[in-house]
C-alpha cells in the first residue's frame, strides 16, 4: 500500500490516520462531549450515546489487530524496552520524531481506551435489573468518566504543546490523517 501522499509547499506529508482511526477518535470526543457536558445522565440520548461509543470502541479495538500499520497495535504498543528509553530521550531533548504514536502517547491511548471500556460497560450495567441502583456501579461509571476527562484534557494539552514544539499541527492530522514526512 502506497502511503505517500502528493507534495505539499511544505514538503511530502504520509498518510498516517487511516479513516477507521480518525472516525473512533472524533466520534469518542463528540460522544464524551455530548455525555459529560450537555445530555442528562441516565436518559435515552445519553443511553445511546454510551452505546456508540461502546461500539467505536469495539471497531477500534478489532483494527488494533487488523488495521492499516499505524493503527495496529503491534506498531505502538508501549513495551518497557519501547517505553523507558523514549522517556530517557524526552527529558534529554532527544526523542525521535514518530508518525504513528510514541510509547507515551500510546500509554494514554490505552489507558483512555481501557476508561472508555470501563465507563461504557458500568453504564450499561446501570440499566440491568441486576445492577440498577447499585452504588459502586455508578460510582466506577462517573469515576471512570471523570477519569476519561482528566487524560483526555491532557492529552489535547499535549497535542497542542507539541504542535508547537515539533511545528506541525498534530490534531490538523488527525482531521486529514496525514502528517509531515521525515
Amino acid at each position: 500500500m502506497n502511503t505517500a501522499q502528493p507534495v505539499s509547499p511544505h514538503g511530502r506529508s504520509v498518510r498516517v490516520w487511516d479513516p477507521v482511526v480518525r472516525l473512533f477518535h472524533w466520534g469518542v470526543v463528540a460522544g464524551c462531549t455530548l455525555n459529560l457536558f450537555i445530555l442528562e445522565e441516565g436518559h435515552t440520548a445519553h443511553r445511546y450515546v454510551g452505546y456508540t461509543i461502546g461500539a467505536l470502541l469495539a471497531v477500534r479495538i478489532v483494527w488494533g489487530f487488523v488495521g492499516t500499520y499505524y493503527a495496529r497495535f503491534t506498531q505502538f504498543f508501549p513495551t518497557p524496552a519501547r517505553l523507558f528509553p523514549f522517556i530517557g530521550q524526552l527529558l534529554h531533548g532527544r526523542e525521535p520524531r514518530m508518525l504513528g504514536h510514541n510509547p507515551l502517547a500510546a500509554v494514554v491511548m490505552l489507558a483512555l481506551m481501557a476508561l472508555l471500556a470501563v465507563t461504557v460497560t458500568a453504564g450499561y450495567m446501570m440499566t440491568t435489573d441486576t445492577f440498577w441502583g447499585i452504588g459502586w456501579v455508578k460510582e466506577v461509571h462517573e469515576i471512570a468518566a471523570n477519569g476519561i476527562l482528566v487524560l483526555a484534557g491532557l492529552h489535547a494539552l499535549a497535542a497542542i504543546v507539541e504542535s508547537w514544539r515539533l511545528k506541525e499541527n498534530l490534531i490538523w492530522s488527525m482531521v486529514t490523517g496525514d502528517k509531515r514526512a521525515p
